[in-house]
Formats: structure tokens, C-alpha cells, sequence
């Protein structure tokens, strides 16, 4: 797939869009690469602290808040927050115009709504994990991740038909889990990537980390799901888990630290992939 779409007799861009397009494009696609990279590195950060926790040499299961705080309290911490920060605008900045103009799938009726819907809510979630990373470098930030879930679901089971949502949440977490090992075991995910511009390596090293990345993002949000649908039947929202949980429950199984090494390694990787895949993604704006 080339970067621009061919300019024939036939199918030619106006000047106007044309000179719309070259004067926004260099910049949009810069910043969403950087935003993937900086995606990237909260996934290794989380992935690491994993690891460490598995080894039993002074990590911690962690969401991205635990992540942030790990940052914030290392020497110029704050900074990095602060870089980090604004390197994740740059997904949401990505996310909003794919919801607006679904660039790489022009005209394609129901799916081009669905993927507009999807990055909508990746788009929030970004956004809100964009915030975490400024509130926390600016000590205003909490460093657990769980008891947030656990207000969010304490406030949905409170409204009319409660249960259901959270149920319903679920299991829609549960599908978008499905769905991330369907693209580890089918590899569709390297469809993004410009591999005419890539060494070999570099596109076996892309290949192989998202697809232990994909992986082990499917196991933790399978795990997910489960506790959201848990807190659907018992109304209780103690039940409901983030991604702290779900790598906490991981580590309590039988061989658990082992599973939870494997796991976490899986999601460090996916940040190695997400860091690849800023530098060599199709970016196409039409």
C-alpha cells in the first residue's frame, strides 16, 4: 500500500484538498508515531515490573498508573511523565481522526462505522491514560488502578439495570480479548506495516513480539472480562479487577509465577511491537 493514493486522469485530488493534505499529513503522522511509541514504552514499563514481580526482585503487578508512579519516583521522573505524556496525545490526536474521517477504509458502510466506534473508545481510553500520566507527574495522581475500576462498577450497578451493563461490558471485553488472539494467530496486524521499508530482522522482530503481545493482551483482557461478569452476577463491585488484578490472579494459580513471567514478557513485547510499528505503520490520509 502505497503512502499516497495514485494520481491518474481519471481519479485526481482537487488543489484545494491537495494543499490541505501536504500541509497536515507530515505533522499528523508524526505526532501519531510518536504517540505509538510512547504507548509502547507504558506496555514495556508495565511488562517489566511484571517480570521483576515474577522473579521476586522488587517488581509489582501494575497497571499504567503503577507504571507512571514507578517513573515518577525515579530521578527526573516527573519529566519523562511529562514527555510521555504528550507523546500519548499524539494516539489520541490519531484516534480522533480516524473516528472523524476513517482514512485507510473510504467508503465501506457498517465496518467503516464499527472501526469508527472502536477508535472512539481507544481514543477515551488513551485519553484518559494521557491524563494519568500529567496528573500523576503533577502529584496529583492515585497510584492504584483497581480502585477506580472498582467506583466505576460500584456506580454502574447502582443505576437502573446495572447488573446487565456491567454484564454487558464484559462481555464485550471478553470479544475485544477473542479478537486480539484471532490477529496473534492469524497475523493480520502486519498488514500495517511498510514492510518494503524494512529489514528483515526488523520485520521478524515486529512479526514475532505482536504475536506474543497479542497473546498475552488477550489473556489479561479474558481475564478482565471474567471479573466484570463475576460483579454482574454478584452485584458485588469488589469483584470487578483492572489489569492489576488480572496479572495479581494470574500470579495466585498453580505455577502462577511462571504464567505471570510469561505473560508479562508477552506484554513487554507488545510494547516492542507498538514501538515498531510507530516507525514503520501505514499512515494514510485521504
Amino acid at each position: 500500500m502505497a503512502d499516497f493514493p495514485s494520481m491518474t486522469s481519471s481519479n485526481k485530488l482537487s488543489p484545494t484538498k491537495s494543499d490541505s493534505s501536504s500541509d497536515i499529513k507530515p505533522w499528523i503522522k508524526g505526532f501519531a508515531r510518536v504517540g505509538y511509541v510512547s504507548r509502547g514504552l507504558v506496555y514495556m514499563l508495565i511488562g517489566a515490573l511484571s517480570v521483576m514481580a515474577a522473579l521476586g526482585i522488587g517488581g509489582s503487578t501494575s497497571d499504567s498508573s503503577g507504571a507512571f508512579s514507578a517513573v515518577a519516583s525515579k530521578p527526573f521522573g516527573e519529566v519523562l511523565l511529562w514527555i510521555l505524556g504528550v507523546g500519548l496525545i499524539g494516539i489520541v490526536m490519531w484516534r480522533v481522526i480516524q473516528v472523524i474521517m476513517d482514512p485507510e477504509h473510504v467508503k465501506n458502510g457498517g465496518k467503516s462505522m464499527f472501526r469508527r466506534l472502536t477508535s472512539l473508545i481507544s481514543g477515551i481510553a488513551y485519553g484518559i491514560l494521557t491524563y494519568k500520566a500529567f496528573s500523576i507527574a503533577m502529584h496529583a495522581g492515585s497510584s492504584s488502578g483497581s480502585g477506580s475500576k472498582q467506583t466505576l462498577s460500584a456506580k454502574l450497578l447502582a443505576q437502573p439495570f446495572g447488573q446487565w451493563i456491567v454484564g454487558i461490558i464484559g462481555l464485550i471485553i471478553i470479544g475485544f480479548a477473542l479478537h486480539e488472539i484471532y490477529k496473534a494467530y492469524t497475523e493480520k496486524y502486519t498488514d500495517k506495516f511498510k514492510r518494503h521499508e524494512m529489514s528483515e530482522k526488523e520485520w521478524e522482530l515486529g512479526r514475532k513480539s505482536g504475536k506474543l503481545g497479542f497473546y498475552a493482551r488477550g489473556i489479561v483482557f479474558l481475564i478482565i472480562g471474567y471479573f466484570f461478569i463475576q460483579t454482574a452476577i454478584t452485584a458485588d463491585p469488589e469483584k470487578t479487577k483492572g489489569l492489576d488484578g488480572a496479572l495479581s490472579e494470574i500470579a495466585q494459580q498453580p505455577f502462577g509465577q511462571w504464567i505471570l513471567g510469561v505473560v508479562a514478557v508477552g506484554l513487554f513485547l507488545y510494547g516492542v511491537f507498538q514501538i515498531l510499528k510507530g516507525k514503520n505503520r501505514h499512515m494514510n490520509i485521504y
